[in-house]
């Protein structure tokens, strides 16, 4: 059985021991959707931790972890089920060179059926229930939600030929998405709400410093507050929490102990992703790093 969070606090305080910062919202958010068993949408900008805060969950439960990726074009047979065609022609087969009759109820039973994520989820049977991540669903298109509802509503998937599947113990649902597009309203209904905002400066600092335990106190505290500064520019992908991450990571492999070095520069690619953002991001690091050498 999963070990129920206690209150918003302990769900901080079990975060926290697997290195991941929640802050009181988050936690919050997680806290009702695990106690009221309610599917959870987590929305934000890209890089602020939202599929990490999901992943994070299922550790400290100690349930597995189902990850269902979405993409435009994403269908039925790719998220709920699907059918095992070649198994089923193989019993075709094998009734005529047996001179035996098979009939279409035959070929769609159980034996037939396969698990995709989410009736996967629905089917699951073990003492801990999985938490499933539906993770960007903005990517997929309009119709694949209506697909999702009776799932998200009732922990249940009707396969026409078999009837319906009901979850003996709903498994723990949490859903991200970028904003790329809005959701319906029918979506947003059968599930909780939260947004993930960019961290404030000083949990930003805790974040990538447990994160990137090799980065200098002065390093972190300087690429932190540039990050800031950036997300501010008129960017086309603005730096996330992971962004920054990943560009400290790349200065201490670089040897770089302070932002004001020569070689300070040349990780931006971590943090700028387009040609245009490069340059918007270089122009505003020379700023920043002239004005902390002549301050």
């Amino acid at each position: 059985m999963i070990e129920a969070f206690t209150d918003v606090a302990d769900v901080v305080r079990r975060f926290d021991e697997h290195d991941h910062l929640l802050d009181v919202g988050s936690a919050t958010a997680f806290y009702l959707a695990t106690t009221l068993g309610r599917p959870l949408l987590l929305e934000g900008e890209p890089g602020v931790g939202k599929t990490t805060a999901a992943k994070t969950l299922a550790a400290v439960l100690g349930a597995p972890l189902v990850r269902l990726q979405c993409y435009e074009g994403l269908t039925a047979s790719e998220a709920l089920y699907d059918w095992n065609y070649q198994r089923q022609l193989l019993s075709i087969r094998l009734a005529e060179s047996r001179g035996t009759d098979i009939s279409e109820a035959d070929l769609f039973t159980d034996d037939f059926l396969i698990d995709r994520p989410i009736l996967h989820c629905v089917r699951y049977r073990g003492e801990i229930p999985p938490v499933l991540l539906i993770d960007e669903i903005d990517r997929a298109d309009d119709e694949f939600e209506a697909l999702l509802l009776e799932f998200l509503g009732e922990a249940s998937v009707t396969v026409p030929e078999l009837g319906t599947f009901v979850a003996k113990t709903p498994p723990i649902v949490v859903l991200t998405s970028n904003r790329s597009r809005d959701l319906h309203d029918a979506l947003r209904r059968r599930c909780l709400y939260h947004w993930i905002d960019f961290p404030e400066p000083a949990r930003a600092v805790s974040i990538v410093r447990r994160t990137v335990p090799g980065a200098t106190a002065a390093l972190i505290d300087q690429a932190t507050r540039f990050v800031s500064q950036a997300r501010e520019l008129d960017l086309d992908k603005p730096p996330g929490i992971s962004e920054t991450i990943d560009w400290l990571a790349a200065l201490v492999a670089l040897g770089v102990a302070d932002l004001v070095a020569d070689e300070a520069s040349a990780g931006l690619s971590a943090l700028a992703k387009t040609p245009d953002d490069r340059v918007v991001v270089r122009d505003a690091f020379a700023d920043f790093a002239g004005g902390r050498s002549t301050a």
